[in-house]
């Protein structure tokens, strides 16, 4: 498997792998309603391929946002997808890794996510950072929860989730 960065012709592959795996309704979503209008984080979109075929196996990318009225930077993570012949290789998990640690690296300080808090959790990912946070929608808030990729980021920081732009 090859990490590589996205790029423009990577577009109708990556919604194909998002349909697959959300569903044509997935921009009813609350985080959808995050990334209405505004480019996912250019640096931190990556696909995963088997270079021996043509075709993406995986996709993940980050989005701007902010929270709180102090309108604290953070990004949002997703979505991600793999290709359905391609679950339980490891590829979401090398995507992530890879992902936060590229986002590390560029000095990004906190990341969001609703998802499965048990599979997340291997991440860093926990509720406990999220508690005094809100997102401007339904979520179970069982699944909306935070990582700090510098620690004490998330430390005093309360508010509602906002778009970026």
């Amino acid at each position: 498997m090859e990490i590589a960065p996205e790029h423009p012709e990577d577009g109708p592959a990556i919604e194909h792998l998002l349909d697959l795996a959300f569903g044509p309704d997935r921009a009813g979503k609350t985080v959808y309603k995050l990334r209405e209008g505004i480019p996912p984080v250019a640096e931190l979109g990556f696909v995963i391929h088997d270079p021996a075929k043509p075709e993406i196996d995986g996709s993940l990318r980050f989005w701007p946002i902010v929270i709180g009225e102090e309108r604290v930077p953070a990004l949002l993570l997703g979505p991600i997808a793999v290709a359905p012949e391609d679950r339980g290789k490891g590829y979401a998990k090398a995507l992530i890794w890879h992902g936060l640690g590229v986002a590390r690296a560029l000095g990004h300080r906190i990341v969001l996510l609703v998802g499965d808090a048990p599979y997340y959790e291997q991440f860093g990912f926990a509720r406990a950072l999220a508690t005094n946070l809100t997102l401007p929608g339904w979520v179970d808030e069982a699944r909306f929860l935070g990582l700090e990729l510098v620690p004490g980021a998330l430390s005093g920081v309360r508010g509602m989730v906002g778009r970026a732009a």
